[in-house]
């Protein structure tokens, strides 16, 4: 079996696992976590929108979050995957550590977890599309990077919206406009209420003092493998379909 083979049997399980409806569990689990979070302090729900939003302005709008990762080009599938690699773990473990530290200290430090951990999740998404050669410079490649953060972080409908931008993101692609004007109509606020709910339940475990060093940790590894899978079979597809 070639690569390019394994690769796509990657790709088809990864296609059915998005579309696969929630389970029981996933449903009793939402119930819980509204009442778990009616008794969460509306600053806490504050720090996180504020994050996300600024996160989402910094994505489209800044300097690459400080990406020293270069453009690769002229390489196959296969070395791009391998430098990737590298790259998972560097951030898993930077997650894991920003987790541990920032649990440790209850309620205020683990408000801080929300912008920090925000910002490594995007500069290993700027550092991703430069692997696979894209050029994140163009603000339409910065939309694809937050349909991924979507497919990573949203629940069944707005993911299987996400999943199919990035199967057609090549029309998608052309028919954007050059300038970013049209930015100022994206839902901002649904953006971060998927983002928040989907997150909501380990991350308030992790403000509990003495036990949120060890669920930040594992939460962080966690949440940035499920972005590196989702990155990776995206790009992924662009490449191959």
């Amino acid at each position: 079996m070639t690569y390019i083979d394994k690769v796509e049997r990657e790709l088809d399980r990864w296609e059915r696992r998005i579309k696969r409806p929630p389970s029981v569990t996933s449903k009793l689990t939402k119930g819980w976590q509204n009442k778990i979070n009616a008794k969460i302090p509306e600053r806490f729900h504050q720090t996180v929108a504020e994050s996300v939003k600024q996160m989402v302005k910094a994505t489209l709008f800044g300097s690459d979050y400080f990406s020293d990762q270069k453009v690769m080009t002229n390489l196959t599938l296969e070395e791009r995957e391998r430098e990737l690699e590298k790259v998972i773990e560097k951030y898993k473990r930077t997650a894991a550590l920003e987790g541990a530290g920032t649990g440790a200290g209850g309620i205020l430090l683990g408000m801080a977890d929300f912008p920090l951990l925000l910002s490594i999740k995007m500069k290993f998404l700027f550092d991703s599309a430069k692997i696979y050669g894209h050029d994140v410079s163009d603000y339409r490649e910065r939309l694809f990077l937050l349909s991924i953060f979507q497919l990573a972080f949203s629940k069944e409908e707005k993911k299987l919206a996400a999943l199919k931008r990035i199967k057609n993101w090549k029309a998608t692609f052309k028919q954007l406009p050059e300038e970013k004007g049209h930015l100022n109509s994206i839902d901002w606020k649904t953006f971060q209420l998927e983002y928040r709910d989907f997150i909501d339940l380990p991350k308030m475990m992790q403000l509990i003092p003495g036990f949120g060093a060890i669920v930040g940790a594992i939460a962080n590894y966690k949440f940035l493998d499920l972005l590196a899978d989702h990155a990776k079979n995206s790009f992924r597809y662009r490449m191959l379909r």
